[in-house]
């Protein structure tokens, strides 16, 4: 996949994620400004902004570790605003983080096997009867667990420790990880941040090949502009916890308040 492709078009009108005049604030610094956003089934929307803008604030209010003070959030039309971040994970939203998260010392496919964890529900009855049901469920876990690994091509290093793999294959298995809880919708913070152009291409291909096999509604934060154009529909910019551009990914990067927020001075400027 090179990064010159086409986006893909959404799958339907309906929006899945719905923000509404979202404001959050630290103290007296104001992280987010009355943002609101809709995302449609199947689309890939990209969320950009100047380091500091306010982008990954969202995505914690979004999936619950922030709560906004002020509007609302709704996905599949359900409330969010609220809702605990293990609760929004059961409801079918996943994310991965913008510095990698795996667990060291453990293998790569245990660590995808973590991502299974909001459907393991351990109990004494369970421990009683372990070789007739919790066994059973395990190897339920690990056949989801073993599709993703053929999906993402993480066979050659299922059993290698996670700290020992190169970081575009440490991003690849994050990306598996929150597959493995089987999302509705995908959030990805900086998926491409730290790689070469060769790793950008190859996370991309993963990317779309998951959202195509899975269904995915992607939400994606990143800085790389050529990789905004080629995979996400519509883009939204953030800049002082402000939407200063919203719409068609290639327009919305390059709207003149936008290049005046990344470069400095106003938008003639540039």
């Amino acid at each position: 996949m090179h990064l010159n492709s086409p986006a893909v078009s959404p799958h339907a009108a309906q929006p899945v994620l719905r923000c509404e005049q979202v404001s959050r604030w630290f103290g007296g610094v104001r992280a987010l400004s009355d943002v609101s956003l809709s995302i449609a089934q199947g689309e890939i929307f990209g969320l950009v902004g100047p380091n500091g803008s306010g982008k990954t604030t969202l995505v914690n209010t979004i999936t619950g570790f922030y709560p906004p003070q002020q509007g609302s959030i709704h996905f599949e039309g359900q409330p969010l605003t609220g809702v605990r971040p293990h609760l929004i994970a059961h409801r079918g939203i996943a994310r991965t983080f913008q510095n990698v998260a795996l667990f060291k010392g453990m293998s790569v496919l245990d660590n995808i096997l973590l991502g299974r964890h909001i459907f393991m529900r351990p109990s004494a009855l369970a421990s009683l009867f372990y070789w007739w049901w919790a066994e059973r469920e395990e190897i339920a876990h690990r056949l989801k667990v073993e599709e993703i690994i053929d999906l993402l091509q993480l066979e050659s290093v299922r059993d290698e420790p996670v700290e020992v793999i190169p970081l575009g294959l440490q991003k690849r298995v994050e990306l598996a990880r929150a597959l493995a809880s089987q999302p509705r919708m995908l959030i990805l913070d900086e998926p491409m941040a730290g790689m070469n152009q060769e790793e950008k291409e190859y996370i991309v291909r993963f990317i779309l090949d998951a959202k195509e096999a899975l269904n995915l509604t992607i939400l994606m934060i990143e800085h790389h502009m050529d990789v905004i154009t080629a995979i996400c529909d519509r883009a939204l910019v953030l800049n002082n916890g402000r939407v200063i551009a919203e719409g068609p990914a290639r327009e919305a990067v390059n709207h003149p308040d936008v290049i005046a927020a990344y470069i400095g001075g106003a938008p003639d400027a540039a």
